[in-house]
């Protein structure tokens, strides 16, 4: 017989559940105590939980598996919500055990007590239970792991009480099996293969599973056999990209340019994932952003085997098992990327030329993680011929994802060197995480693009029509007066820090830390594209946080300016 902590680390063990990213309290000692004899569990600490619950979304982005996050009571969940929101908007496998007084302890009321189901029901609305006797907390577990995998891959809570958890009599038990998801019905196959045949402009929106492994490579044989064009979702939770994978155009952010991206689409086919809709509503501007006329057909959900469903369209209409890159059927969408090469930026250290550079630098095999927002607008589109790479963007939309989900890719594929595309506000949300990554000796190389400013914030101002907007509204935008140091607490928080103010010097900078293992960080200090009420840059500002290519930007730059 074990304790409800060693039987409870034994069963996630045995279930797959390897990797637990803590913050833990008194509640949760015992679970911590029990860690040294289970040393299949790998603990990783972190100094905020919304740092452990990034990274445990990060992990299970890149495995399909889930890890454990390790919280104290209602506050220490609170403080995880936000990426713990981004992880149930990415879809992914994911479970939470949280501390909670003694049983016996809470009638008291003390200064912790708090009501954690009604706040975890918040991003776990689907399995939320709290343990009620040792000699059952491991079967608890087992059904939190199978609601986690799903399908549909989900956030599951359990909730542990201490006395729970210390207690006597537990035993470890084996995982349940997990129901496999089932493709999409023939008859939804049928009707899609007739729409692709018929000649009318059609569109697969890709999203979820669909936009990375065997899926994507699929869904890029029914676009050469049949001419449709693919779309990934605004933010996808990973997305495979470069040489030799299909082309996939982003979704847009700004309501006007999806406009454009769909016009003149008769059929809009979606594939794991919802039509698309404006990220918030703008006065006199739609919110359901699918043209009228266009008919809209859902070929899976995510409760369904995304894999499995493409491969039976793929059949459907005879798309060809391998396709020569570059080399279509005539007028029909090239099979894959090809080799753009992209040269490293030069002049001027911009937020475009760090893009180009780290897009012309960018290692085989690298996963990026992408929070620079609107810096970043431009490297999607710079690194569309890199070698292959995953990119993991904002699914959730909750700023302060960047860093702990490169923290959690990083530990989930240890031989594949990680690139967090940082924007200087949103980093300032866990900045903490670059402490793990040093306690980890994780090979991270961060890139602050520092435009000291909340830069899309600026745009938004501008697009719900504060046309009044004045010095004291946009100071509340401006990250200046004082500076942020990156490079100083990058070094306080362990991680070797350097700045870059021009693009010889970030480029060196970005070969060197690439080279050398282990987490670094640049800090770029970029011109601020904003000043007051005015944008000095619009067109850059237009590109903000999707890859439309430059002449679908242009043509609608009068439709979004203000």
């Amino acid at each position: 017989m074990a304790t409800g902590a060693q039987a409870l680390l034994q069963t996630l063990v045995g279930a797959g559940v390897t990797t637990c990213f803590t913050n833990p309290g008194t509640s949760e000692m015992h679970f911590v105590a029990a860690l040294d004899p289970v040393p299949e569990m790998h603990a990783v600490l972190t100094l905020l939980e919304g740092v452990a619950t990034g990274a445990a979304d990060g992990y299970a982005r890149m495995t399909g598996r889930p890890a454990a996050t390790l919280l104290h009571l209602g506050p220490g969940l609170g403080n995880g919500l936000a990426n713990l929101h981004n992880a149930r908007r990415a879809q992914v496998p994911l479970l939470n055990i949280i501390g909670d007084h003694a049983t016996y302890h809470v009638p008291f009321d003390a200064q912790l007590q708090s009501d954690i189901e009604t706040v975890a029901r918040n991003v776990s609305p689907h399995w939320v239970r709290t343990a009620t006797s040792t000699l059952t907390l491991t079967r608890d577990a087992t059904d939190a792991i199978a609601a986690a995998c799903g399908p549909p891959p989900r956030i599951a809570t359990l909730i542990v009480p201490a006395d729970v958890s210390w207690g006597e009599g537990a035993e470890p038990v084996q995982p349940l099996p997990l129901a496999p998801a089932p493709p999409a019905d023939g008859n939804v196959i049928g009707e899609i293969r007739g729409v692709l045949g018929a000649g009318h402009r059609t569109a697969l929106l890709l999203g979820g599973a669909a936009l990375h492994g065997t899926a994507l490579r699929t869904a890029g044989r029914i676009a050469v056999a049949t001419g449709a064009k693919l779309f990934a979702e605004v933010f996808p939770a990973r997305i495979e990209r470069g040489t030799g994978l299909p082309q996939v155009e982003r979704i847009a952010y700004f309501a006007e340019m999806v406009a454009a991206q769909l016009a003149g689409f008769q059929h809009l086919v979606l594939v794991d994932t919802s039509a698309p809709v404006s990220f918030f509503g703008y006065p006199g501007k739609k919110s359901y952003l699918v043209p009228d006329g266009c008919r809209v057909h859902q070929l899976c959900h995510d409760t369904d085997d995304v894999a499995a469903s493409l491969a039976a369209l793929a059949d459907a209409v005879g798309a060809p098992r391998q396709t020569t890159p570059g080399h279509p059927p005539s007028g029909q969408v090239p099979a894959s990327q090809q080799p753009a090469g992209v040269r490293p930026g030069n002049g001027p250290l911009t937020a475009d030329s760090v893009c180009r550079t780290v897009a012309a630098l960018l290692p085989h095999g690298a996963i990026v993680s992408d929070e620079a927002l609107t810096s970043g607008s431009t490297f999607a589109a710079a690194s569309a011929g890199a070698p292959p790479h995953d990119v993991l963007t904002l699914a959730g939309g909750a700023i302060g994802q960047g860093l702990p989900v490169a923290v959690g890719a990083a530990i989930a594929c240890p031989d594949r060197p990680v690139i967090a595309l940082e924007a200087d506000g949103s980093a300032m949300y866990t900045i903490q995480a670059l402490w793990t990554m040093a306690h980890e000796n994780l090979d991270i190389t961060v890139v602050i693009l520092n435009n000291r400013s909340y830069g899309i914030l600026n745009v938004e101002l501008q697009r719900v029509q504060a046309s009044a907007a004045g010095p004291r509204a946009t100071a509340q935008l401006d990250l200046g007066n004082p500076n942020l140091d990156f490079v100083s607490l990058g070094t306080g928080l362990g991680v070797p820090s350097v700045r870059s103010t021009t693009t010889f010097e970030f480029a060196a900078q970005l070969a060197n830390a690439l080279a050398e293992p282990g987490p670094h960080l640049i800090e770029a200090v970029i011109p601020q594209v904003f000043t007051g009420r005015k944008l000095r840059a619009l067109p850059y500002a237009l590109r903000a946080m999707e890859s439309l290519p430059a002449p679908l930007a242009k043509a609608v730059k009068r439709r979004i300016a203000p």
